[in-house]
């Protein structure tokens, strides 16, 4: 029986990633006097570690190796990873970056249908509080009956254990949970965990390999924006996500 949706944030609620993090990263290097700088195709490329400060971290051993690292490197890193996340929820504040197509619709579907909801990502809880304060209602975060966020756990994306820990947090099995995702990082987190995922794509992600998805989609859909199904199960299908879509595909 299902009781849960749990949702990745960056890149599946919202497209985040290329707008949102990116500038902030970049501003965040900036105001430390850093000449790096972070374009759209680079970002996609960084994309493939998880976690901010990691992405950081590879960034230097593979794209710089010309940067000499202070002594203090670990700390500068966390540092700028402090002051990308008040660039980016800076960012959020001053309009917000909107929710992808039918998320804010399932969300409410689920909820009157008394489904918990819950987050597993590998961004901060203060990004994820943010996005939810101003992209989806004042009082979106507390819709979520469970927010795993950031270091909570020390393995991040592509280990299942963010999702594990939600999960116990819940305490809920698997069988009761249906999780989200964008990424191939993502769905080989939530696999990890035995869970299924129905994965709605973006630009950086559109040629991951989604193998044993429940469903493959552009985005959730809205009546007049009808999502489009990729995977080879259903190919060519279109529609809404809906509680009763997703109970037709868990059956």
């Amino acid at each position: 029986m299902l009781k849960a949706l749990l949702f990745d944030v960056d890149g599946t609620l919202a497209d985040t990633e290329r707008d949102g993090h990116r500038p902030a990263f970049n501003l965040a290097f900036k105001e430390f006097g850093l000449d790096w700088d972070w374009d759209v195709a680079l970002y996609g490329q960084l994309l493939a570690v998880t976690g901010g400060k990691e992405r950081m971290k590879y960034y230097v051993e593979n794209f710089r190796p010309d940067y000499v690292k202070p002594a203090d490197f670990d700390a500068m890193v966390a540092a700028l990873h402090k002051a990308k996340t008040a660039h980016y929820t800076r960012m959020l504040g001053q309009g917000g970056i909107p929710l992808r197509p039918g998320v804010k619709r399932l969300l409410m579907e689920a909820r009157e249908q008394g489904l918990i909801l819950g987050v597993a990502t590998t961004t901060t809880p203060e990004n994820v509080i943010e996005l939810l304060r101003h992209s989806l209602a004042p009082d979106g975060p507390d819709w979520f009956q469970v927010i795993a966020a950031g270091d909570i756990v020390p393995a991040k994306k592509p280990a299942p254990d963010i999702y594990v820990w939600a999960m116990q947090q819940l305490g809920l099995a698997p069988d009761e949970c249906i999780a989200f995702e964008d990424s191939e990082n993502g769905i080989r987190s939530s696999l990890g965990a035995n869970l299924r995922t129905v994965v709605t794509i973006n630009d950086y992600t559109r040629e991951h390999d989604f193998s044993g998805a429940l469903a493959v989609l552009t985005d959730l859909g809205e009546p007049d924006q009808p999502y489009q199904r990729l995977d080879a199960s259903g190919k060519g299908e279109r529609g809404v996500v809906d509680m009763a879509r997703v109970q037709a595909w868990l059956a």
